[in-house]
């Protein structure tokens, strides 16, 4: 009987646990617009149990030279930043570290090389407290 219950235990957080993954990935197609305008390239809400999210950046208007996050509904804690690129290079990584208030945006951040045909997007968050509920995370990016 209590082989059962482990069992079922150990079904029931595996299937929790490929649920939150696939939730974490976000695929967005941004949309055609002039250059030196803000584009969002995607959204997420980040919820207490992750700890980190994934935009992937699809379409044919993916050259970005840089990018900003803005944060509604609830803080976050930004501690790091791997953007990855489509030519297939050594992904950039950033380690951040900067706190983004309630309808609060990050600092812009520059990409390496000018302009940049990205793939994705994943960032490392803490959320601040579970009584603040959960942060929408939009990213932008600049051609």
């Amino acid at each position: 009987m209590r082989t059962i219950r482990v069992f079922i235990l150990l079904v029931t957080v595996f299937t929790f646990l490929s649920i939150s993954y696939a939730e974490a990935q976000r695929v967005s197609t941004p949309r055609a617009g002039r250059v030196g305008s803000w584009k969002v390239l995607g959204t997420v809400t980040a919820s207490h149990s992750a700890d980190h999210d994934v935009i992937v950046v699809k379409g044919p208007y993916d050259f970005f030279r840089r990018l900003k996050f803005k944060v509604t509904d609830s803080p976050l804690n930004m501690r790091k930043i791997i953007v990855r690129y489509d030519d297939g290079g050594r992904p950039e990584e950033l380690n951040t570290r900067f706190e983004i208030p309630k309808g609060g945006e990050s600092r812009i951040i520059d990409l390496k090389g000018g302009r940049r045909k990205l793939k994705s997007v994943e960032f490392w968050y803490d959320t601040k407290g579970i009584l603040n509920g959960k942060a929408h995370v939009t990213l932008f990016g600049i051609k």
